[in-house]
């Protein structure tokens, strides 16, 4: 993951601290990360789940909201409106950089101000909420005991989190107006609801109201023992992993789609990366894969590599001859298993010393069931003749046609 220092007027004006994580590979989309009440671009949060979208292709940008962590203005002067407009800053911000947003994930406040600049932002397909609230006034509980100083004096100083903030009275008047509903009913986008139902800053219920206001497609995923700042890294990677996966399918398609369609019985494999070794494969309209080659030797390890897919073409017909004899021959048979280790190197294979080397696949197959010793040696004697064992073995032809 490269990170590149990014700054962009904010709502107000004042230039805005980002981050701007790009994938290794090749840029098919791009994201937002919107942080939590107070925090900052920099927490364990947003830099875990950034690094995550990054491996899937999405470049995503982090930054800090008018006065918080290196952005410029004063916290005291801004506002839920203020978030909502530094939100729509970033956005067009990375459209005139030609990388128009369509992903958007926001944490605690941060999800509700994403629900909110989302409903107005036409190119956002998809949007992740993590331990949102469903109004945003649900913040004031945080500093209650100072809302009589606030509304005497007009600003207060208060801890939040042990760091001293001073928040306005026209913070207040602002977010004890706002309301959800409606831009939640009018999203025009995927919703992913994510919250632990432990949280105590803000209870799973505002995940259910939010849930239940958004209209189809839409999906809730329990964040279990997590707390609200998803604090712990192995909690904060599960929720990347999770926003990972699911944003997977806002993906723009590759070139492969409608227009060309693959015939049946072809496998088209398509470079997804001209700078790298990134591949995408497909056979028919229902089977996908990635083909790509490790970090060491120039590729960015999204996928298995050819040999990788030719070790696995071996060990899955193998397991599969040996189930379909086992299942003709009533043989008991619970499980097989089939590991399979190249002997040469890529690195060694694609020198150019001109000297002849030989591939060994060696194969280590797992029977389990209850076999006897003659059973098991003959599902020995069929793995040998599997169909791609005997390819392998054989003198298979490649015929080539440049068209």
């Amino acid at each position: 993951m490269k990170t590149e220092r990014f700054t962009f007027d904010g709502h107000s004006g004042h230039a805005l601290a980002a981050r701007l994580d790009m994938p290794d590979g090749p840029h098919l989309a791009t994201a937002i990360f919107a942080h939590c009440f107070t925090c900052s671009k920099d927490i364990t949060a947003a830099r875990r789940i950034s690094a995550r979208l990054t491996t899937m292709g999405y470049a995503v940008l982090r930054f800090d909201f008018t006065g918080l962590g290196h952005s410029g203005g004063e916290f005291e002067n801004t506002s839920f409106t203020s978030n909502v407009g530094d939100l729509t800053a970033a956005y067009n911000a990375l459209c005139a950089r030609g990388m128009t947003p369509t992903l958007m994930v926001g944490h605690s406040l941060g999800g509700a101000a994403v629900l909110k600049a989302t409903a107005a932002l036409d190119g956002i397909k998809a949007v992740v909420t993590i331990g949102a609230p469903a109004d945003p006034s649900h913040v004031v509980h945080n500093f209650a005991d100072a809302l009589p100083r606030i509304e005497k004096e007009g600003v207060a100083e208060v801890d939040l989190g042990g760091r001293p903030f001073r928040i306005g009275q026209g913070f207040i008047d602002d977010i004890s107006g706002q309301s959800l509903t409606d831009a939640i009913e009018n999203l025009r986008a995927a919703l992913l609801v994510l919250h632990a139902p432990r949280d105590a800053i803000v209870s799973v219920d505002n995940a259910a109201t939010i849930f239940m206001a958004a209209k189809h497609p839409k999906s809730f995923i329990s964040l279990d023992e997590a707390d609200h700042l998803i604090s712990r890294p192995q909690d904060a990677e599960y929720a990347a992993d999770v926003i990972a996966a699911w944003a997977r399918k806002y993906l723009p398609e590759t070139e492969h789609a409608a227009d060309d369609p693959i015939p049946e019985g072809v496998l088209r494999v398509t470079e997804a990366d001209a700078a790298g070794f990134l591949q995408d494969i497909r056979s028919g309209d229902n089977h996908h894969a990635l083909a790509d080659e490790q970090l060491a030797f120039g590729g960015t390890n999204k996928g298995m590599s050819p040999y990788g897919f030719l070790s696995a073409a071996l060990g899955a017909c193998t397991s599969m001859t040996i189930r379909m004899y086992a299942r003709r021959k009533k043989m008991a048979l619970t499980h097989v298993r089939v590991d399979i280790y190249h002997a040469k190197s890529h690195a060694e294979d694609a020198a150019t010393s001109g000297a002849v080397k030989v591939d060994v696949f060696e194969r280590h197959i797992h029977l389990q069931g209850d076999l006897t010793d003659q059973e098991r040696a003959r599902l020995l004697e069929i793995a040998n003749k599997c169909p791609v064992h005997k390819t392998l073995e054989g003198s298979a032809r490649v015929e080539t046609v440049l068209v």
